[in-house]
């Protein structure tokens, strides 16, 4: 068992008594592609970024800039309010100076622009200092008139100096009104120039500079909403080939989409779903069967997915089984009828891919998180736990819950729960979100 995983930083508010507001609680996040640079949106419709400490020794981050990305709306035609809360970040290739990153919430898709913005003031004018104002005590408006030209051995004029440097955020793109239903996903093409928005039926495809116009590729909506079996719950692009997506769906089945095939990716090209075993059906298989992650590796040739009790990698040539289940919460299958009851068992975890793709990791509850290698013949099990006393400790050592008599079910907070995380693309080192609290664990090289 690898022990090496050490707590590095926690990020937010550390105070023993503390009350978290809604708006507080991180929803999404995000490393950007060199890894230099962390986003995390939160349920407020706050995004915050954090950069590399270079000064510090180690994966250490420093905060960034904080700005408002979504406000609330309210739908008048639907009567539906339309929450603030960002769903999603996605960073953009950095081609120059600034960055772009795309953040969403239910409905509407921002491209917002992040550059350093230098702050200059009037250092010298060209009133001379021989022409003074009138005395304060005569209750003359001030006018300050201009030197005689005779009067003047040079003309001074208005100089400006730097006075100092803010990081500054702008919305570049607005992209709305194109999505009738939630968007759970949006998805950076390959090439560069495009990207995708998936919502429960429906998925689109847009050009980064077009904002007004989106091209409809996969549409699950059926003529009539009655005969609605299944709702898409997340897509992603191939990281090499621009041509090929994936979406997953609640009935637990991940399709892989060409869209040189025609223009609807409605017809997949190929289906990755295991069979259920009949022993194991019950009221709840199709809540826990419902997919609530997919991620392709870093070479586009594994596909890493969760559903509620199981993490799955999938070979991109093999569809007929994964080639390897990791179960994340078998101890829980006799309590699905209490998680029913207190909604957890909604609860949507995501997955990841390390950058080498040796390694994968997904939360659990009591603010646990699991750490896996990808090799189907290897069974380690590194569990983490990002909480307050993480950070007291300043260390954490690895501990494995391999049996299940380790776990007490009595004693499990549900209320803590570990759904969002991002590995760095090119170190061991791990971004969680906590609640409130960003928490950064960094594996030591042995």
């Amino acid at each position: 068992m690898d022990s090496n995983w050490r707590f590095a930083q926690c990020f937010g508010d550390k105070g023993d008594v503390e009350e978290v507001t809604e708006a507080d609680i991180i929803s999404t996040v995000e490393f950007d592609q060199t890894g230099d640079y962390l986003a995390t949106g939160d349920k407020g419709g706050r995004v915050v970024l954090f950069e590399r400490n270079e000064s510090k020794k180690g994966c250490e981050y420093k905060f960034h800039t904080e700005f408002q990305s979504h406000e609330p709306e309210f739908d008048y035609l639907k009567s539906l309010e339309i929450e603030e809360k960002i769903n999603k970040i996605n960073w953009c290739k950095r081609q120059n100076n600034s960055h772009f990153l795309l953040s969403t919430n239910d409905k509407t898709i921002k491209l917002w622009k992040v550059f350093e913005k230098s702050l200059k003031v009037v250092s010298e004018n060209n009133l001379s200092a021989s022409h003074p104002s009138p005395p304060s005590s005569l209750n003359l408006p001030k006018i300050t008139q201009p030197p005689h030209p005779s009067t003047t051995k040079s003309l001074r004029l208005p100089r400006m100096s730097h006075h100092d440097t803010i990081v500054a955020a702008v919305p570049r793109k607005v992209y709305a009104n194109a999505h009738a239903y939630h968007i759970n996903s949006i998805a950076i093409n390959s090439d560069g120039e495009s990207y995708l928005s998936a919502d429960d039926l429906r998925i689109n495809l847009w050009n980064l500079g077009i904002s007004d116009q989106s091209f409809n590729i996969v549409d699950i909506k059926p003529n009539s909403m009655e005969d609605l079996t299944e709702v898409i719950t997340a897509a992603d692009f191939h990281p090499i080939h621009c041509n090929l997506f994936m979406y997953s769906s609640s009935k637990g089945t991940i399709k892989l989409a060409d869209m040189r095939d025609q223009a609807l990716c409605d017809r997949h090209a190929k289906l990755y779903e295991e069979e259920e075993d009949p022993s194991n059906k019950s009221f709840f298989s199709e809540i826990i069967s419902s997919i609530s992650d997919v991620k392709f590796s870093k070479d586009g040739r594994y596909i890493l997915s969760r559903d509620y009790l199981t993490l799955k990698i999938w070979d991109l040539k093999m569809d007929n089984k994964p080639v390897k289940t990791i179960n994340i919460h078998d101890h829980l299958r006799t309590k699905l009828c209490e998680l029913y009851e207190n909604d957890c068992i909604f609860d949507k975890f995501e997955c990841t891919f390390s950058g080498d793709g040796n390694q994968v990791m997904t939360g659990s509850y009591d603010n646990y998180f699991h750490i896996y290698n990808s090799d189907p013949d290897n069974t380690n099990d590194v569990v983490l736990q990002a909480d307050k006393s993480a950070f007291k400790a300043k260390k954490i050592g690895a501990k494995s819950f391999n049996k299940k008599d380790d776990i007490n079910l009595d004693n499990i907070d549900f209320n803590k729960k570990i759904l969002h995380g991002s590995w760095h693309p090119h170190e061991d080192t791990i971004a969680i979100g906590a609640t409130n609290n960003l928490f950064l664990f960094s594996r030591l090289s042995s």
